[in-house]
């Protein structure tokens, strides 16, 4: 692991972190719902519905972002997982692709700390365990496919992610999957 990442669980209400973008398990409309979506569209005010309308939705499997106006996080970004079909409907692959696609808008917005909620588990349907297995895989391999740069300590590879969990319960599923060191 380098020195400049980590990669850890905690419980906490995401609206509250402090961190450079938090990202929004939305809806395909983008605009507002309940879980997540609704309270971080409440936290965030007004001016991320109108954001959020410019927009003009998302699909199941990609992210966009929006600035982050009364949260203390200066982005967030918003992606729409999968409803879970049992696990064969392409499920898994559209879970990889929200996380691939939030990091990916990290890099140009030189965003260094991120933190996801655990996609598609809300009323979405998709089992914790299985979730968190995709979530974890795909952000390791991302952070091993995009390495971090000692000579630019600032730059948007040297990404702290925090995966923010809403229970005791899901919260001891990520711990499970990253281990006591949790290495990115």
């Amino acid at each position: 692991m380098h020195p400049q990442r980590t990669l850890q669980a905690r419980r906490a209400n995401i609206v509250t972190l402090d961190v450079d973008a938090i990202v929004n398990a939305a809806n395909s409309s983008l605009l507002g719902g309940g879980g997540v979506d609704g309270a971080i569209h409440r936290a965030a005010g007004p001016q991320l519905l109108e954001a959020c309308r410019q927009l003009h939705g998302c699909r199941a499997g990609q992210a966009k972002i929006t600035a982050g106006f009364r949260l203390p996080a200066r982005y967030v970004i918003h992606t729409v997982g999968p409803v879970w079909r049992g696990g064969r409907d392409g499920e898994p692959e559209l879970l990889r692709s929200c996380y691939i696609r939030s990091l990916d808008l990290a890099r140009p917005h030189a965003i260094r700390s991120i933190a996801f909620p655990s996609i598609s588990t809300g009323s979405y349907g998709y089992p914790v365990e299985a979730a968190a297995q995709v979530a974890v895989a795909t952000v390791r391999a991302w952070l091993e496919a995009n390495p971090a740069d000692p000579m630019d300590p600032a730059g948007p590879t040297n990404l702290d992610v925090t995966f923010c969990c809403f229970s005791d319960n899901d919260l001891a599923v990520y711990e499970s999957l990253l281990g006591p060191s949790a290495p990115a």
